[in-house]
């Protein structure tokens, strides 16, 4: 939570990539991360300050779903929807999923072991919506900033994933190869393949 194509490739720095359109921080490439649900609870669900970002398009696609998974919402989450919607836009003038108190998204729910969930993610697995989840939660730890002529691809540290980043170490698990689906649906099979090919030379020449 809150929170014309040119095929070559090249180094802009050693803290930044370019691909296409889009700029990408080098921790992408270097940080590891593997989410650990067992130890996080699903928090970055429930904390923060705002609600998960929501591109335009997503808006309506996430009140399609909102029969299907409505009585796996909690009442306090239905009273919110009710009132004003799915989203709203934040202090930042950001369109974000709506919020239960100030914290919970109003998608999330809870299993018997007090970990939380997104409804949405759950009816998608279960083969009732053809809607994921908002790309944003998808692509967590990274965050993509629009800024008109070019993308901002950054990696988000939060204190609430640390389990997720000790675990991503102890398996090697870089972020872009965690996100590997939810990049791809962003930006493109070609994109991520760029992006691979990026990793593995700056590994020959051990820039990572």
């Amino acid at each position: 939570m809150r929170v014309a194509r040119n095929p070559c490739l090249f180094v802009l720095s050693i803290i930044m990539i370019q691909i296409g359109d889009t700029v990408i921080s080098l921790d992408v490439l270097r940080e590891k991360f593997l989410c650990n649900l067992d130890a996080c609870k699903g928090a970055c669900c429930i904390e923060g300050d705002a609600g998960a970002p929501v591109e335009l398009e997503e808006i309506e696609k996430l009140e399609e779903v909102l029969p299907v998974i409505w009585e796996e919402l909690a009442p306090e989450a239905r009273a919110v929807i009710d009132k004003q919607g799915v989203v709203y836009t934040d202090r930042e003038g950001d369109l974000v999923t709506s919020i239960v108190n100030n914290k919970d998204c109003v998608f999330t729910c809870y299993d018997e072991k007090g970990r939380c969930y997104c409804a949405i993610e759950k009816a998608y697995r279960e083969g009732k919506v053809n809607f994921y989840k908002p790309v944003s939660c998808h692509l967590y730890p990274i965050r993509v900033g629009d800024y008109g002529v070019y993308k901002a691809v950054n990696y988000n540290r939060w204190d609430v994933c640390k389990a997720a980043v000790l675990l991503g170490q102890r398996e090697n698990l870089p972020v872009y190869k965690f996100l590997r689906e939810p990049l791809i649906r962003k930006f493109g099979e070609d994109w991520y393949a760029e992006l691979e090919l990026v990793a593995e030379e700056m590994k020959k020449q051990n820039m990572l």
